[in-house]
């Protein structure tokens, strides 16, 4: 590969940076369906001409931004199960990864889950709304994997779902609220559950 063309790798790849980024802002502050292609160009200070160098189109812009968030939360989620030792812990990492996301710098404030508000916006049949499910039940599956070390099979699905199901009504009403208050809480409902086990 030639210089020139590593250098228009390079400007490529921090325009779709730049273009990712302002429409992550941009889709959490304001929605997916108020936020306009000049908003996010604007944003990101490039031209329209390569947003759609990057991005086929707006919905292929929103399916990145989904699957950017899903794996922005993974990265959170690692850091916090890397100083676990025990089943009980890994679970309550879940709960902290999301009180981690709650808690970054938000242009308008928290607002909920960036992943549900997009699934809100989009059709049954979107791809950005199927990644948004298939985030969710991995997340439901971080839940399952070490509650399986703690009881029984169908004792740990009962368990992940309704973990699961407490998790996602704490981040909807943190959401609601702007603040993760009702993460912590839902963080200590979890543990002691997890205690009786």
């Amino acid at each position: 590969m030639s210089t020139d063309q590593h250098a228009v790798d390079r400007r490529q790849g921090s325009a779709r940076s730049r273009i990712l980024q302002a429409a992550a802002a941009r889709f959490y502050a304001d929605g997916i369906a108020a936020t306009g292609i000049d908003a996010i160009t604007a944003s990101a200070g490039v031209a329209k001409m390569s947003l759609y160098n990057n991005f086929a189109s707006k919905a292929a812009l929103v399916e990145a931004y989904v699957e950017a968030r899903h794996e922005e939360w993974l990265q959170l989620y690692r850091a916090r199960v890397q100083d676990t030792s025990t089943p009980q812990e890994r679970v309550l990492a879940v709960f902290d990864a999301y009180a981690d996301h709650a808690a970054a710098a938000y242009e308008q404030g928290f607002r909920g889950c960036g992943l549900l508000n997009a699934a809100a916006e989009l059709s049954a049949a979107d791809p950005a709304r199927t990644a948004v499910r298939r985030h969710k039940e991995q997340v439901e599956q971080l839940l399952l994997d070490p509650l399986g070390e703690l009881t029984d099979p169908a004792t740990a699905h009962r368990l992940a779902e309704h973990l699961s199901f407490l998790l996602e009504g704490s981040m909807a009403r943190a959401g609601l609220e702007g603040e993760p208050t009702r993460l912590v809480r839902a963080r200590a409902i979890a543990a002691d559950l997890l205690a009786a086990r």
